[in-house]
């Protein structure tokens, strides 16, 4: 494939490569950002390859960040995966280097990058990095494999969304045949602290839900606080009103500390994602992400889910 062929030119083509990702990562951005740096440095020891961005706390199992300095930027090669548009790229320090790549497998909607490579027909960044690896017959360790393994698996939710494709199974067999314990990365993922077991409870007590199964709760400040939870915390739960067998469009309104709700959006079949987009948001058709700055906004935003099924 011609476009592996060019990234893979311009990772040899330098010296210092800085990785980075999307804001509040979850395991595929953490998975495609350190997992592309583990390919880098076993097949490419002499260089310097550095992740950076904010160090989320309860995905510091699987993968930490670099301490990274401005002038590291100077005349170096910078790959954003997993991240859409640009004002979600974590550290804006991105755009100062001397070459920039885009690796993605949401809708191509914000054109960066100097080379841009999207897919959206993958389920995942990982499965996309997993796929040049094995396309430009790279190495790849077993860390490599168990990041780029819990990203695939964290996209797809252990390969029940429907963007799991057949080449989805047969990338995640090439990642199964290194030596990491995969049972105990899928339990790691499948675990959480009581307090996320107590919110759970607090969801489906408090769920919406109308007569053609669109369903939201709030998740407010006081919530929240009650629960000893930070907004990234409350991600354990996004996919929980979908286990009702009613429920086919869902929103997730969680209060941020300023006042405004990030929103989260899921879907069994019906498209959302226009909706996220007229509302400071994006992402894919059955799982998007929104803002909402006021009450009004939150009732506009269900109202929208409802029409959608309507329709």
């Amino acid at each position: 494939m011609t476009a592996y062929k060019n990234i893979l030119a311009k990772i040899k083509a330098y010296d210092t490569i800085i990785i980075h990702r999307h804001m509040k990562p979850d395991p595929d951005a953490l998975g495609s950002q350190v997992g592309l740096k583990e390919i880098i440095k076993t097949n490419f020891p002499q260089k310097t390859v550095k992740v950076t961005g904010y160090d989320e706390p309860t995905l510091d199992w699987l993968a930490q960040m670099d301490v990274v300095a401005d002038e590291d930027y100077q005349g170096a090669l910078v790959i954003v995966t997993d991240t859409a548009n640009r004002p979600r790229i974590d550290d804006q320090r991105y755009l100062t280097g001397d070459f920039l790549i885009k690796i993605d497998h949401h809708p191509d909607e914000d054109f960066y990058g100097d080379l841009s490579y999207v897919d959206t027909t993958a389920s995942s960044a990982s499965e996309i990095i997993t796929d040049f690896a094995l396309h430009n017959q790279l190495q790849l360790s077993a860390q490599a494999a168990r990041l780029l393994y819990a990203g695939i698996i964290g996209d797809t939710g252990r390969f029940l969304y429907s963007a799991t494709t057949s080449k989805t199974f047969r990338i995640a067999s090439e990642l199964l045949k290194y030596d990491f314990d995969f049972s105990a990365l899928a339990r790691q993922m499948d675990s959480f602290p009581y307090k996320i077991a107590k919110l759970q409870s607090y969801v489906f007590e408090n769920l919406e839900i109308d007569e053609n199964g669109a369903a939201r709760v709030v998740l407010s400040q006081d919530i929240l606080k009650k629960f000893d939870l930070s907004d990234a915390e409350t991600s354990a739960i996004v996919s929980s009103p979908g286990k009702i067998d009613t429920v086919q469009v869902w929103a997730i309104f969680v209060e941020q500390a300023d006042g405004h709700y990030r929103v989260r959006l899921r879907s069994k079949s019906a498209i959302i994602n226009e909706v996220a987009k007229r509302h400071a948001g994006g992402g894919h058709p059955l799982a998007s992400g929104a803002n909402s700055y006021s009450l009004a906004e939150n009732e506009d935003i269900y109202q929208e889910l409802k029409n959608v099924l309507k329709s």
